[in-house]
């Protein structure tokens, strides 16, 4: 069923469990991430990211990810991850994604409130949540360490940021970075720790994907309701598809789903989510 983000949220935070929140790229990773869910009668946060949209349009992903949940007896939110520009997201709130992410931290403090307070106000009118990012979760292009280029979130701007934009979750840094790793990234727990306490909204963490097992389910039942997975996923399906070396397109598919499937049971369990 396609729902919004504010109630399983709210039962993560609450009961120290993360919600995965996987990236989709077509018809065919959306439809194995939601009949996962769906098998496992847990809940998901479907995201596709504006960054992908060369893939995959809003459009395409609008009516691909409703189809899919709206079939799905599961709890899935439709959810654009770091829109970057206001009129995608304004297009996903129109589209009928039921969550939308603004991502201005690359900003001044000052121009992502105003960014983020102007999402808030035209996704709250719809009904559709709003996920913000204060701190930057940096890139890893090139294989770096994460603290290269991430810059960890403030404890006092995070109350101030959530206080003056009136968002429903907010994306923090402590220490993850998209893409690969060179090594396994050091995540400052003391400041998820300071960050869950003072902030009243539920915590996301970007950058999952290779983090570690331990790591992420100390996140997990350490404040972080939501969190992002995607180069797991598309290191997972080639490495399978290399090593099972398919003789057809069809083969070659059937692995992928299969891949794709064990990763996301995977993270279910390492994000406390099947306990709950």
């Amino acid at each position: 069923m396609l729902v919004t983000t504010r109630d399983m949220l709210a039962k993560a935070q609450r009961d120290h469990f993360a919600i995965p929140a996987p990236d989709f790229w077509d018809s065919n990773s959306c439809r194995v991430f939601c009949s996962t869910a769906e098998e496992l009668n847990k809940p998901l946060i479907l995201s596709v990211a504006e960054i992908h949209s060369n893939m995959i349009s809003v459009e395409e992903a609008a009516d691909i990810g409703r189809f899919y949940a709206e079939r799905c007896n599961a709890p899935i939110a439709l959810h654009l991850d770091h829109g970057m520009h206001f009129d995608v997201i304004e297009k996903a709130v129109n589209l009928g994604f039921t969550s939308v992410m603004i991502d201005a931290s690359s900003e001044s403090f000052e121009e992502n409130v105003r960014l983020s307070r102007e999402a808030a106000d035209l996704a709250h009118a719809s009904g559709v949540m709003v996920e913000a990012e204060i701190g930057h979760v940096g890139t890893n292009p090139d294989n770096l360490a994460a603290e290269n280029e991430s810059r960890y979130t403030e404890v006092a701007e995070a109350v101030a940021f959530t206080e003056a934009t009136g968002i429903d979750s907010l994306a923090v840094s402590i220490g993850t970075s998209h893409g690969l790793y060179k090594e396994t990234p050091n995540i400052n727990f003391i400041r998820l720790e300071a960050l869950r306490e003072a902030v009243n909204v539920p915590l996301v963490l970007h950058g999952g994907s290779s983090t570690g097992d331990d790591s992420l389910h100390r996140c997990a039942i350490g404040g972080i309701a939501k969190i992002n997975i995607f180069t797991d996923f598309i290191v997972a399906a080639i490495d399978n598809v290399y090593a099972k070396r398919p003789e057809n397109w069809f083969s070659l598919l059937k692995e992928s789903d299969a891949s794709i499937r064990e990763v996301l049971m995977h993270y279910y369990q390492v994000f406390n989510c099947l306990e709950e």
